[in-house]
């Protein structure tokens, strides 16, 4: 699709719509039946409605202008909305990554019925990253195995994600060793999950120069990660686990549990025997003082 402004034409593809006239032609847009779109439909209507207005309508005193006239650039902020709107949707509908696609074919393995949504964020180190079958990456999604690219990996896959999965816009997934995402695993936008942090160890040397620590991350099949959810080194999310929204995960959980906080702690917890049971401490009754006094000497 191009579109250009010229003048007082806007240009869609083979479509000309003239902004300062009421005329209008777009081949491109009838349908098999003959039916128009129905965005070309509307733009097609107001410039209509227009031309009646032009046609009965005058400035009332000489040099003031008619309400068509004042209405113009209305109606062309309209015709250009709608014209970047529909350009947008073709980019990120052509723009995003499929099986058999040049992008895809980049990956360890990228199953059938995955996407990755356009934009994309920061892609790199694609040779040591398996996608599964029929999951979503979302847009602006950073998926990366090692610190730049061109890294060589010491071990394969560094970043796996399973069959059936969805991962919400703008997370990051972050492997240098081992990052392992189940079947079924859902995350809200803006999740943050790493198996690398920075070694402090030494007082003397600032830390980002300082030796980095990998430790693998399991996230469990039928996992959901709620918005924000930092997933740090050592974690290991058993299966059906929930972690609420702004949790700072690290250590090991049971399947089928609930976490919560910074740090993330078990909050609810499922057994065959009683179900869903609360981990949380009862509160405990205010503390009551007896009265010893008496009178004083």
């Amino acid at each position: 699709m191009a579109t250009v402004v010229s003048g007082n034409v806007l240009l869609i593809g083979s479509a000309a719509i003239s902004v300062s006239g009421v005329t209008a032609t777009d081949p491109r847009h009838e349908g098999p039946a003959g039916s128009a779109d129905p965005r070309t439909e509307a733009m097609l209507s107001e410039l209509a409605e227009l031309a009646v207005l032009r046609s009965i309508q005058t400035p009332t005193h000489p040099g003031e202008a008619s309400p068509a006239t004042r209405s113009r650039p209305s109606l062309r902020r309209r015709i250009l909305g709608t014209a970047i709107h529909a350009a947008w949707e073709w980019v990120a509908r052509n723009g995003a990554v499929g099986p058999g696609d040049g992008r895809a074919r980049r990956f360890g393995s990228f199953g059938e019925g995955s996407c990755l949504a356009f934009p994309l964020g920061a892609v790199f180190g694609q040779r040591w990253i398996h996608i599964g079958k029929d999951t979503l990456i979302g847009p602006s999604v950073s998926l990366s195995a090692g610190m730049v690219p061109g890294q060589k990996m010491v071990s394969d896959p560094v970043v796996s994600i399973g069959d059936r999965c969805m991962i919400g816009r703008g997370s990051h997934i972050v492997g240098h060793f081992s990052v392992e995402v189940g079947d079924d695993v859902h995350t809200g936008p803006y999740v943050y999950i790493t198996d690398q942090n920075h070694g402090y160890e030494n007082p003397d040397e600032v830390v980002h120069s300082q030796w980095p620590n990998d430790v693998p991350v399991v996230i469990g099949g039928g996992s959901w990660l709620g918005t924000g959810v930092v997933v740090l080194p050592g974690t290991r999310l058993g299966h059906n686990v929930v972690v609420g929204a702004g949790s700072v995960v690290r250590g090991s959980f049971p399947d089928h549990c609930v976490i919560a906080g910074v740090p993330a702690r078990v909050v609810r917890r499922y057994t065959p025997e009683a179900g869903w049971m609360s981990t949380a401490k009862p509160k405990q009754p205010p503390r009551v003082v007896p009265d010893v006094g008496g009178e004083p000497d």
